[in-house]
């Protein structure tokens, strides 16, 4: 388990998409968003974001048991854009944050974030919306093992 903190997070302009099912959508959301950056020639400034509005494992394992996941993926961008009806373009908030790393592959992360939300308790720290994960690495580029994924709750 890595270091956790209390971090402040700059709020971003990000391009993202949201829809309900699968917390596989991910996988198949973040291509569409970069496909859309590179078509209109976007600067990113950042990695790819998952944001979860399922708040503590058991309302998220019980939307990944029923597929109806509120899964929501962004990118940051340097300058505000216009959407599509799929792809928005909105400020994704910033703010005190607990943040961690993750480092192993996405599906081995049950661990680090048990032990995440078990720190926030300890410390009386109450989660204040939606958590959230960045992407540092590519896993087409490097092994599971190396995989790194930064987590942020935040907190009050």
């Amino acid at each position: 388990m890595s270091d956790i903190d209390i971090v402040e997070v700059e709020p971003q302009i990000v391009i993202g998409m949201r829809k309900t099912g699968k917390y596989g959508l991910i996988s198949e959301m973040l291509p569409e968003l970069y496909h859309y950056a590179f078509d209109n020639g976007l600067e990113i400034t950042g990695g790819p974001t998952f944001i979860c509005h399922e708040i503590g494992e058991e309302e998220a394992m019980r939307a990944y048991r029923e597929e109806n996941a509120d899964v929501e993926v962004a990118v940051p961008i340097a300058n505000e854009v216009d959407g599509t009806d799929t792809i928005k373009c909105y400020e994704l908030p910033g703010g005190k944050m607990a943040k961690t790393i993750h480092k192993g592959p996405y599906e081995d992360s049950t661990q680090t974030y048990r032990e995440f939300f078990a720190w926030i308790e300890e410390k009386g720290l109450t989660i204040t919306g939606p958590t959230r994960e960045i992407y540092l690495n590519d896993p087409m580029e490097v092994p599971p093992e190396e995989i790194l994924t930064e987590i942020y709750a935040p907190v009050d």
